[in-house]
């Protein structure tokens, strides 16, 4: 499977692909991302990274498919930039382009086409769109009110415009003129109150002046049929439903398809000569002439919908365009298009605690990422976890931290490592009491009789089956998280099967376990591959394998699954193991966390600063005698950039502070070293279960505790008890004298994974409570039971979606 990276460099480009008569062609796409700014993480995961792993997905299982993206350059915000640099459109749009190009090849996104919209080939294509509409009188000409400003002398485009969203209850005072950013209702300039010039912060006045619009409430007849059959055949989001359904509620309106700019694809018309087409007209025109950059015979693609399948990717602010604007479009032609099948909306991805801004230069960004030397694997995997499919999450470090130290490092890369390094040992190595295969894959002939192999074989042949289903559904998210149950699968096959006692024992089960160990190794790089390819490169690196992966249904390889001692044949020799994670610790995270704060600006600010400051402490080292001890000291004293900055506010200690979660115990076993307490792993609605250690064997037997729900507190610092590393709290109620302690328990037909809420408490919790805030210890003195046996804060129970959490029979007691 190739790799076409974002600008691949002198990197000999394959012959372009065209559809296959009998095979599936699927043509997918990202939403062009805009040229005026650096892509942050919320953009990346909302459309680019989303749609590569779609499109790797599609290549793995022997697809025929290709991704097409690129910049959007043309409108106003790119005038409004250029002005901003004081520049030209032209090489802002270069400028800017070369940076999404470099973030997108950092971040491994596959495009077969990166290209941009202010190319020959986008006036070519629009405007023979535009001569069709015209022909089939879909088009009107119309007098409108526009803002004008008298200062810069011109009329202001949607984005030179700022105001007052006139949406009953937003009042958000920074609107622009074509969307209020904070509801996200869709606007007309001259909506907006109190409005003024962008440029030179002066009131506009209105003015009459001529465009060119769109009948789309004469297309509604057709639009409504693609819609109600596409939605079904091609499973949109509910979002995506949502959205469109409550455009076509408000009813369609002209839509003016063309602006008094300069920056932009001409009008090819006598009377509107020196205006331009409006952006949300040209660009999903963008797919269109990208594809006509990768081949002369685009129309194969785009034109072909017996044979091609059109699947797009996009933030849910960009669904109106592209279920309703582009396909009226494209219909009001009467030609042979390729409309959407399939489309999949992301929400906001928000930082820490506010909203990712490319305009205020607030959050993470593509650049950010690379710098922190933070592996790109760590990143794609990080994002994809926490991909907002149904409604808004929260990009935290701590989240970060944890999900690379629990599900990448100890999970994933644990199982790979353990079993290639044993693998890897010589056991000729030592006193005669080595153990290992000197590198060499065993053979085990008697894999299919062996019962812990055949039950795990059957496990993952369900487990790679449930994949193909999430990801055909384009359920990236679930598709990760079935993928990485087979790594937990795995670590407990080890475990389970005691290898290591096996080579002294029976060293013919230890060589089945081994290698089918092994081929699980290899599947998971199959699977994963979409997600995290570098990683998928290095585990085949390390199998010493060839860099190519496939999942064909014609090979056979999703059957295989249930037979992984099959996969990797016995006599290979692997290569050299590593460990294929790093722990990321809390003092990174903390300088992390402080270093990106605020806005762009900002950081560059706190940057010239702290070197300022560095330098001043520098120079006066110079002139000072320090004694040896005085040196060590100011050696030890971190420098001005990574000092922590002071809290502006203390936030308030609230309920909705803690994480409450519904969780299922899958498993449970008494801890090895401590006769009290148990060890369980509880699965809280996440890509892995939980370990969690528990000191109940004095007051709940052990077959109590086996598959049943509970109330799991799950953003407590993890804590190390007696060698194992607890992940979370199971909540119990006690007597006041703590003879007796009953789980709380949430109704069975609550969901595992939601989160126990209480009444007039709304918000995000903390990803990890700080202990030295104490954040538990002053909310947990108002945690019991009532009368009810109802487990409650203060007055106020325990709530689910399937109703409220109990306790068996200790009521007004305390629960921690």
């Amino acid at each position: 499977m190739g790799d076409l990276s974002a600008g691949s460099g002198d990197v000999q480009k394959p012959p372009p692909k065209l559809p296959i008569p009998g095979k599936r062609n699927i043509l997918i796409t990202s939403a062009l991302p805009y040229v005026n700014n650096v892509p942050h993480l919320g953009n990346i995961i909302g459309c680019v990274l989303s749609a590569d792993v779609f499109a790797r997905y599609c290549r793995l299982r022997g697809y025929n498919a290709i991704y097409m993206c690129g910049t959007d350059e043309y409108g106003t915000a790119t005038e409004t930039k250029a002005l901003e640099e004081n520049c030209t459109p032209k090489e802002i749009c270069d400028k800017y382009h070369a940076i999404h190009r470099d973030v997108y090849k950092w971040f491994n996104i596959s495009f077969d086409e990166f290209g941009r919209t202010s190319t020959p080939q986008q006036t070519e294509v629009c405007q023979t769109i535009f001569k069709k509409l015209m022909e089939n009188n879909w088009l009107s000409e119309n007098t409108m009110q526009q803002l004008y400003c008298d200062t810069c002398e011109k009329f202001l485009a949607d984005r030179l415009v700022e105001g007052t969203c006139p949406t009953p209850g937003c009042n958000y005072d920074s609107a622009r003129g074509d969307q209020c950013e904070n509801c996200g209702k869709l606007l007309n300039p001259t909506e907006l109150l109190n409005p003024r010039c962008k440029v030179c912060a002066t009131s506009p006045r209105i003015r009459d002046t001529n465009h060119l619009f769109l009948e789309l409430p004469l297309l509604e007849g057709k639009l409504r049929e693609y819609i109600s059959s596409m939605s079904v055949a091609g499973s949109w989001s509910q979002n995506a439903i949502q959205a469109t359904n409550a455009w076509l509620k408000e009813g369609l309106r002209q839509r003016c398809i063309t602006r008094d700019l300069k920056w932009g694809v001409p009008v090819p018309h006598e009377r509107f000569k020196d205006k331009v087409f409006y952006v949300w007209f040209d660009a999903p025109i963008g797919y269109v002439s990208i594809t006509s950059c990768y081949t002369p015979e685009w129309e194969k693609w785009w034109k072909n919908p017996e044979n091609v399948e059109l699947y797009q990717f996009m933030g849910k602010d960009n669904v109106p365009f592209h279920t309703v604007m582009f396909p009226s479009t494209l219909l009001g032609t009467a030609e042979n298009w390729t409309l959407m099948k399939t489309i999949s909306v992301t929400e906001y991805l928000n930082y820490e605690a506010g909203k990712f801004s490319k305009s205020k230069g607030v959050g993470v960004f593509g650049n950010d990422a690379k710098d922190t030397n933070i592996p790109v694997e760590v990143w794609r995997y990080y994002l994809l976890t926490n991909r907002p499919e149904v409604s808004d999450t929260l990009f935290t470090w701590a989240d970060l931290q944890a999900k690379l130290n629990s599900e990448l490092l100890n999970n994933l890369g644990n199982f790979i490592n353990r079993v290639l390094s044993f693998i890897a040992k010589d056991p000729d190595s030592g006193s005669g009491k080595g153990s290992g295969y000197n590198s060499i894959i065993p053979d085990a002939p008697d894999a299919e009789t062996h019962l812990l192999s055949k039950t795990l074989g059957d496990k993952i042949g369900t487990y790679v089956e449930q994949y193909v289903e999430a990801m055909e559904k384009v359920k990236l998210k679930q598709g990760l998280k079935i993928a990485m149950s087979i790594s937990g699968e795995g670590n407990a096959y080890l475990q389970e099967s005691q290898f290591w006692k096996l080579y002294k024992e029976d060293l013919a089960s230890c060589s089945i376990v081994m290698k089918t160990s092994v081929g699980v190794v290899y599947l998971l790089a199959c699977l994963l591959e979409p997600f995290m390819p570098s990683f998928s490169m290095e585990v085949l690196k390390q199998l010493s394998l060839p860099l190519e992966l496939s999942l064909s249904d014609e090979k056979g390889d999703v059957g295989k699954a249930k037979r992984p001692w099959e996969i990797i044949p016995a006599g290979h020799r692997i290569g050299t193991p590593v460990p294929l994670f790093k722990e990321l610790k809390d003092e990174e995270v903390e300088f992390f966390r402080a270093k990106f704060a605020g806005s762009q600006a900002d950081r560059a600010d706190r940057a010239v600063k702290a070197e300022a400051e560095a330098n001043k402490v520098a120079e006066q080292l110079k002139d000072t005698k320090i004694s040896d001890k005085s040196r060590k000291r100011d050696r030890s004293t971190k420098p001005a950039a990574e000092a922590k900055p002071k809290a502006a506010a203390e936030q308030e200690i609230t309920i909705n502070r803690l994480d409450i979660r519904v969780g299922l115990i899958t498993k449970v076993q008494k801890h090895p070293d401590a006769d009290s307490l148990y060890v369980e792993e509880i699965d809280v609605g996440e890509a892995q279960p939980r370990t969690v250690v528990s000191g109940l064997v004095k007051f709940v037997p052990l077959e109590e505790m086996q598959n049943r729900k509970v109330c799991v507190l799950c953003n407590l610092k993890p804590a190390t008890m007696r060698g194992i590393k607890s992940q979370a709290m199971v909540l119990c109620a006690s007597t006041s004298d703590h003879t007796k302690v009953e789980l709380v328990d949430p109704p069975q037909s609550a969901i595992i994974g939601e989160r126990v809420t209480f009444s007039g408490f709304d918000g995000e919790p903390d990803a990890v409570l700080n202990p030295k805030k104490k954040v538990w210890e002053t909310l947990q003195v108002d945690l019991h039971t009532d009368n009810g046996l109802v487990a409650c804060y203060k007055d106020l129970p325990f709530t689910t979606s399937a109703g409220v959490c109990k306790v068996s029979s200790i009521s007004d007691g305390s629960i921690r």
